[in-house]
């Protein structure tokens, strides 16, 4: 890695380091990142669909809803 490179890295390491700093932007993360991938929710919402289930009691619900209370959005 030359001087500019390392230059680059350390400055985006250090906005990374601020932007997780705020409350706002961890609960983002968090959230982004504990919500199951797309593809398992689409195959959660076609079992809850095709169960009839395409309300609070089916598993894609369940599953975002979990994430979304583990991770309230801060005021």
């Amino acid at each position: 890695m030359n001087d500019q490179e390392k230059e680059l890295t350390e400055k985006l390491q250090k906005q990374y380091e601020k932007r997780m700093s705020d409350p706002k932007n961890m609960y983002d993360y968090n959230r982004r990142h504990n919500y199951p991938i797309i593809e398992e929710q689409l195959d959660l919402l076609f079992h809850d669909m095709s169960a009839g289930k395409g309300d609070k009691t089916g598993e894609w619900y369940k599953a975002v809803n979990k994430v979304k209370t583990d991770n309230p959005k801060p005021e």
